[in-house]
């Protein structure tokens, strides 16, 4: 469960039409007026592009520092005063794959109350400083962290980073606001238990990870979630929110000697050393087809492959092969031959599936009910194809000019989203200077490279589940 406090920005845009049954002397100044408010539109549009072309090639070429608090706590800054807005965000090791048995739904409700409450002030206190101070705070318990971030305006920063520091270190877990945010998972536990897919995926979970933590849901049962006490919060957070296991990273009007304060002020008073559970590396069990018989006019089809580890020297490859496969919204050979030739589907896409114990590369589509059959045996297909031959050089040369240059785009547009790409380049241990070594890893990954993950990958039997009316014929 997110616990977010976030406001809403948006504004609508109004779109005019223009009527055809127009007389014939209004049809030239129209026309000239149209001609106008295009140019106008294209002026903009490519002011735009230009200003946002500026503002990648800045945080292309930003300079990553890393401070370290005189308490031991790192973290990597970029400092940009450009606007008086901080954002940092911070994870622990642990997770969801830390609930004890019969405890499932732990992290996930502690995240739910890290902002209801903390150290002198109750749910209701807390939220108003929140509001007071401009901040947006948010938690998030995921398979093998838990994750934290705020974003406030550097003139408030001094009481955002207060709450966040009694968020962190002071939570209070009381009892009304345990029983509200308890009450809020359940009901949507009790929401999915009717809902096909809810009910494939937690089947998938358990087919595929069988008794590992990865197999369990993550907000728990209404069982288990009934048994969770204010004491076992508190175990919860003590054992995972210590320095040890902590990372950061920072973005915005800030700089080091200040967030060096900070960060002790933050977390220097935490525990040294986690008290984690050991979680065994597992590899997901293929050659198998999990079905869910609904009586749906659509088929949802997942299909699981081996996947790569993030530190493994094919890694770079096997992205590479997957983004030709179905990686790519629009142009990879899933998408052209499930959608673009048949109309079988509205998407087909594959991804690298990537946790810290286990690893898959997962393929996704849904179709009309009466050609799920039809549909599996063509990704099938594909994926074999790929397996035998692997990917053409032009389709490599493609694959690799967009992983290089969407890279900005997609995760380096905006301060939140370069503190979360900072803070997956930490737990990667890739390297303060990854982003400046990344488009060299890729390039020089040859045809071979991706021909050998291909083969390496999808030659096994995957793992396959239905959900939808029974196959009519063999997939």
């Amino acid at each position: 469960m997110a616990s977010q406090h976030r406001g809403a920005f948006g504004r609508a845009l109004p779109s005019p039409l223009v009527g055809e049954g127009r007389a014939a002397r209004l049809a030239t100044p129209l026309a000239t007026y149209l001609l106008a408010i295009f140019f106008l539109i294209l002026q903009a549009l490519l002011a735009i592009f230009f200003l946002t072309l500026t503002a990648l090639t800045a945080h292309a070429a930003m300079t990553i520092q890393e401070v370290k608090s005189e308490k031991g706590i790192n973290a990597w800054l970029v400092e940009d005063h450009t606007a008086p807005i901080i954002a940092i965000h911070f994870v622990f090791d642990g997770g969801n794959a830390q609930d004890p048995a019969g405890k499932e739904g732990l992290a996930n409700l502690m995240t739910g109350l890290l902002d209801e409450g903390a150290g002198d002030l109750d749910s209701d206190a807390f939220q108003v400083k929140l509001d007071d101070a401009g901040a947006e705070m948010s938690f998030e318990a995921q398979r093998d962290g838990i994750y934290g971030s705020m974003r406030m305006l550097s003139e408030q920063q001094d009481a955002a980073f207060d709450l966040l520091r009694l968020a962190v270190n002071r939570p209070r877990f009381d009892q009304a606001p345990i029983d509200r945010i308890r009450a809020q998972v359940l009901s949507g536990i009790v929401a999915k238990e009717h809902d096909p897919n809810s009910i494939a995926q937690r089947k998938w979970l358990r087919a595929i990870y069988g008794t590992h933590p990865y197999s369990r849901p993550n907000e728990g049962t209404k069982e288990s979630l009934a048994g969770i006490t204010p004491a076992n919060l508190s175990a919860f957070h003590k054992a995972t929110f210590a320095r040890d296991g902590l990372h950061v990273a920072v973005v915005g009007d800030i700089d080091a000697k200040t967030l060096s304060e900070k960060l002790d002020e933050l977390f220097g008073d935490l525990p040294q050393k986690q008290t984690l559970a050991p979680v065994a590396d597992f590899a997901p069990k293929l050659g198998q087809q999990v079905e869910v018989d609904y009586d749906l006019p659509q088929t949802s089809l997942q299909l699981a492959w081996p996947g790569v580890k993030r530190s493994a020297p094919d890694f770079y490859a096997a992205v590479l092969m997957n983004e030709i496969l179905g990686g790519s919204p629009f142009s990879s050979r899933l998408f052209e031959e499930v959608r673009e030739k048949r109309g079988l589907a509205y998407g087909a896409y594959s991804s690298l599936v990537d946790h810290r114990h286990s690893n898959a590369l997962v393929v996704t589509t849904a179709t009309r009910a009466d050609r799920a059959a039809e549909t599996l045996s063509l990704v099938r297909k594909v994926v074999k194809q790929m397996a035998e031959g692997g990917p053409t050089e032009v389709e490599l040369e493609a694959a690799k000019k967009y992983l290089i240059g969407a890279f900005a785009i997609n995760h380096l547009d905006s301060s939140g989203s370069i503190a979360a790409t900072l803070l997956h380049l930490q737990l990667d241990n890739l390297g303060i200077d990854y982003i400046q070594r990344r488009a060299a890893l890729i390039d020089q990954v040859t045809l071979d490279h991706v021909k050998a993950a291909a083969k390496k990958l999808l030659s096994a039997e995957p793992a396959i589940m239905v959900v939808g009316p029974p196959l009519e014929g063999k997939g």
